[in-house]
């Protein structure tokens, strides 16, 4: 599949979304994830889905799979504190935080502590 074809597809899957069918959406951004599961884009569009319908051993399961380009370093971040928070794993969601503003900021320059 182009680059084309997968940016049409998630443009179609948020299309979905906001007009109230995330299941067509989830269809769609699921084929995506399947052809290329190291794809950030497309697992973090899946992730959001996946949280929305409350399973985040899914979407745990799908983020650790991809790879994230830096500019979705944040969105990776929150989408696996929320994705940990879900089943529970409040402290290891607390330390991912953590961990992604010691990578941004520096760890002197953190504000947040455990």
């Amino acid at each position: 599949m182009t680059a084309e074809q997968r940016q049409f597809l998630l443009t179609a899957a948020w299309l979905f979304v906001r007009h109230g069918r995330p299941q067509r959406a989830r269809v769609l951004v699921e084929t995506l994830v399947e052809e290329d599961p190291r794809d950030g884009v497309s697992a973090a569009a899946l992730a959001e889905l996946l949280l929305a319908d409350g399973d985040g051993e899914e979407a745990l399961r799908v983020l650790r799979m991809a790879d994230f380009p830096v500019e979705l370093m944040r969105a990776e971040a929150v989408l696996e504190c929320r994705a940990l928070t879900m089943v529970g794993r409040v402290t290891e969601s607390k330390r991912r935080w953590n961990r992604y503003l010691e990578f941004r900021k520096g760890s002197a320059r953190s504000w947040v502590e455990e």
